[in-house]
């Protein structure tokens, strides 16, 4: 029995160009992780009583407490608004991520990457 060979040999051209859009896209992916990590993502919570300032690498940078939320009776409910204030601000993180990671990849998840 005989086996075809196609004719048109690209396949080495379009190995080649397939390493190239995949290097670009790496590329592209690195530039946007290291423009987020310098990023600010501010939230507030207790009706702005609490704000916290979060680097896109996820490092707090600065927390700001009004003095009226301070209760001593009451301490559970502070923790409670700068949990929320902090969380608030990683899932924006995650979110800005995604969004911005959809733009390069066109939906595709790439595990490992991000």
């Amino acid at each position: 029995m005989k086996s075809r060979v196609p004719k048109n040999m690209g396949g080495a051209q379009n190995v080649n160009s397939m390493i190239k859009q995949a290097q670009k896209m790496q590329d592209q992916i690195t530039a946007l992780q290291e423009d987020i990590e310098g990023r600010e993502f501010t939230s507030t919570a207790g009706g702005g009583m609490v704000e916290v300032t979060v680097m896109g690498n996820k490092n707090i940078k600065s927390l700001k407490i009004n003095p009226e939320i301070v209760n001593a009776d009451d301490v559970e409910m502070l923790q409670d608004t700068v949990i929320s204030a902090v969380n608030q601000a990683m899932a924006d993180i995650e979110k800005t991520t995604e969004e911005e990671m959809n733009q390069i990849t066109g939906g595709v998840s790439l595990p490992g990457l991000f």
